[in-house]
């Protein structure tokens, strides 16, 4: 059995305002610690993973191809291998929750800015990679 315990998690800031912790990993799926600050945008992308999760505190608006969708406490989202999405939090308090991918992901690629992965809609080599 894999065991994180909450004073082993290692948080990394993968673009300003936005933190990362790696939780447990099986061989098909991985699970991760997200924290969003008020203010801060997690960059629109897409990868080949699955991806599902849960808000755990907080508010986020999810950022998608189609529009916007506001995720709160309790909520939970799921995007499809491929889909673009991304997320900014436009409240006064972080939004923590965990988010879960398969098959596994280690280090995501923030190369991209928003209008450059809608511009360039299919997946990159590095994007398709993480």
């Amino acid at each position: 059995m894999e065991h994180v315990a909450k004073p082993d998690r290692e948080f990394d800031e993968v673009v300003e305002g936005v933190q990362l912790a790696d939780l447990a990993t099986g061989a098909r799926t991985s699970m991760k610690f997200w924290r969003i600050e008020p203010g801060a945008t997690l960059p629109t992308h897409r990868h080949h993973n699955e991806q599902i999760g849960f808000v755990v505190s907080g508010v986020l608006t999810a950022v998608l191809e189609d529009g916007e969708r506001e995720l709160r406490p309790g909520d939970s989202y799921a995007f499809a291998s491929g889909e673009l999405h991304g997320a900014e939090n436009r409240g006064e308090e972080p939004a923590v929750g965990v988010g879960v991918l398969s098959p596994p992901r280690s280090e995501p690629q923030w190369g991209a800015t928003a209008q450059e992965t809608r511009e360039n809609p299919e997946p990159t080599r590095a994007e398709s990679d993480d």
